[in-house]
């Protein structure tokens, strides 16, 4: 499993009845998260003293309940090199926050890759969010491309790179569709040297279109390797579906990959649990790397 254990403003202290007991900075948050199958006491004093708590409904959805939580706080990670990314959290619709923790395993990896490359590297970021892996990369010095579809999660983004000192770094912010642009960068000839895709589970573009993963993700795949340059440096596909098993990551990266040779490594990411010292899987994550 690929454990991001290296924070400091982040904990998973507890887990229990589907739910999970976060410390988000100096804020304590109750999250819903269906993995946590299992019923174990609610010990820890946060249970009853915190600053969130996002109530899942029956009908779907849900909703927060605030105890002197703010609209907006920040928590910081150090990379391995020793650069602290900073990134603003606000909780928002559908218990998130802004940032998935456990997505640090893969930016620990990817920004040594970058770093001991030794030569220019342009990353292509697909789904990029508010921009964890961008700054991942552009901190390593890497030269982003940054695509995501909303335009709120792309301006989110770029105020974490300002806090993070990378307001001045090399990266292209992009409010697209992540697969026309693809496509459209095909027939420029542009080519990256890695790509990055965090594809939500289920989704729709700006007119309508219908996105789930299971149909999308391949065809996607094929794209992005016409993208690749001579000497591509990594690929790294994310999936919090449960269908897209480790192995079917790595069967997907192989089969697509193959002419470059390289080596796979797909696994589940985990977040450590401080009070019971379980490891929390939080999806999986698929690797390729040059050799």
């Amino acid at each position: 499993m690929f454990i991001a254990d290296n924070w400091k403003d982040y904990e998973v202290i507890d887990t229990s009845c589907k739910e999970k007991l976060e410390r988000w900075g100096d804020y304590l948050l109750i999250r819903p998260d269906p993995q946590v199958i299992w019923d174990t006491p609610k010990e820890h004093h946060g249970w009853k003293k915190h600053s969130g708590h996002y109530h899942r409904s029956v009908k779907g959805g849900g909703e927060w309940e605030f105890f002197g939580l703010p609209q907006q706080w920040s928590i910081g990670y150090r990379l391995p090199s020793g650069k602290e990314l900073t990134f603003h959290l606000k909780p928002f619709s559908f218990k998130h926050t802004g940032l998935f923790p456990e997505q640090a395993a893969n930016w620990d990896w990817f920004s040594e890759k970058i770093r001991m490359a030794g030569r220019p590297v342009k990353v292509l970021n697909l789904f990029a969010y508010t921009g964890g892996a961008t700054l991942a990369a552009a901190a390593a010095g890497a030269s982003v491309t940054h695509v995501d579809a909303s335009k709120g999660m792309v301006t989110w983004a770029k105020e974490n790179a300002v806090s993070s000192g990378l307001g001045d770094a090399p990266i292209r912010w992009l409010v697209d569709d992540c697969q026309k642009f693809v496509e459209r960068e095909i027939r420029r000839g542009n080519h990256y040297d890695a790509v990055i895709m965090d594809p939500p589970s289920y989704g729709r573009g700006p007119k309508g279109e219908i996105w789930k993963i299971e149909d999308a993700i391949h065809p996607l795949v094929k794209l992005c390797v016409q993208l690749l340059s001579d000497q591509p440096l990594f690929f790294l596909i994310n999936s919090y579906t449960t269908g897209l098993q480790p192995a079917v990551l790595a069967y997907l990266l192989g089969t697509e990959l193959k002419k470059f040779g390289g080596k796979i490594d797909s696994q589940e990411v985990g977040l450590p649990v401080s009070e019971s010292g379980l490891i929390l899987p939080c999806g999986a994550s698929g690797r390729w790397s040059a050799e």
